[in-house]
C-alpha cells in the first residue's frame, strides 16, 4: 500500500536543519535527544519547532516514525526514501532494518479487498533484541 500523498509544506530553515541532522545518523531518536543534537552543533532552534518540524517531516515521508512500548516517538531519516516500507526495530538500542514484506502486502489488500474497504493504509513494525544488544546480555 502507497500512503496518500502529503500536502507539499514549506521547508523552513529550522525544518532544514533538523532535516540535516537527521541525515547525519541512520539511528531512531526522540524529538528530545534531535534537539540535543541539533544545540551541540550550535543550532538555536528550539525544542517545540524540533517537535513540529519532525512531525511535519514525518507526515510527508521524509522521515520515519515509530512508537516504542513506553509510548515514546522516536524519528530517523527514511532511508527507503517515499517507498512504502516497515521495520524491524531493536526496543534496547533502537537499532532498525527496513524490510520488506510482499507477503504482508498481499494478505492487507486482500482483507481490505474481502470486507469492501480500498484505499487502505498500514503500519508494521517488528521489535526484539538485535544481535549486538543480545552479545552484550542486555535482554
Amino acid at each position: 500500500m502507497t500512503p496518500s500523498p502529503a500536502p507539499q509544506q514549506r521547508m523552513t530553515k529550522q525544518r532544514a536543519a533538523v532535516l540535516e541532522a537527521l541525515e547525519a545518523s541512520t539511528e531512531f531518536r526522540s524529538a528530545q535527544a534531535w534537539h540535543d543534537r541539533l544545540r551541540h552543533d550550535g543550532s538555536t532552534v528550539g525544542l517545540a519547532t524540533v517537535y513540529r518540524a519532525l512531525q511535519a517531516l514525518a507526515e510527508s515521508g521524509d522521515v520515519d516514525a515509530v512508537v516504542t512500548d513506553s509510548g515514546e516517538t522516536l524519528y530517523r531519516r527514511c532511508e527507503a526514501g517515499e517507498e512504502h516500507h516497515h521495520h524491524l526495530r531493536c526496543r534496547l538500542c533502537g537499532r532498525a532494518e527496513d524490510i520488506d514484506m510482499p507477503e504482508f502486502e498481499r494478505w492487507a489488500d486482500r482483507i481490505a479487498s474481502q470486507h469492501g474497504y480500498s484505499r487502505i493504509d498500514h503500519t508494521v513494525e517488528l521489535t526484539g533484541v538485535c544481535e549486538a544488544c543480545a552479545a552484550e546480555g542486555r535482554g
